[in-house]
């Protein structure tokens, strides 16, 4: 098995990787995604596909919900 989600410290160093296992690994990758945030946000690459515009949107509407929930919770 390989990993389900690579953290970096800066952005290049992220992007560079990001691309790397793309492209030489042939992985499939979901992200970039935004962290820590106070809305769920992500941003596109411009080279994104179909496959990648429909993976990010789910993954932002569930950080959407899950911040929702969070909140919710927190005012209880």
């Amino acid at each position: 098995n390989g990993a389900n989600i690579l953290v970096f410290p800066n952005l290049d160093s992220g992007n560079i990787s990001y691309k790397l296992v793309q492209q030489l690994g042939g992985a499939e990758v979901i992200g970039p995604f935004l962290m820590g945030v106070k809305k769920p946000a992500n941003v596109l690459q411009r080279t994104c596909t179909v496959e990648d515009i429909v993976n990010t949107t789910a993954m932002t509407a569930l950080q959407a919900q899950a911040m929702s929930e969070m909140g919710s919770s927190v005012k209880a």
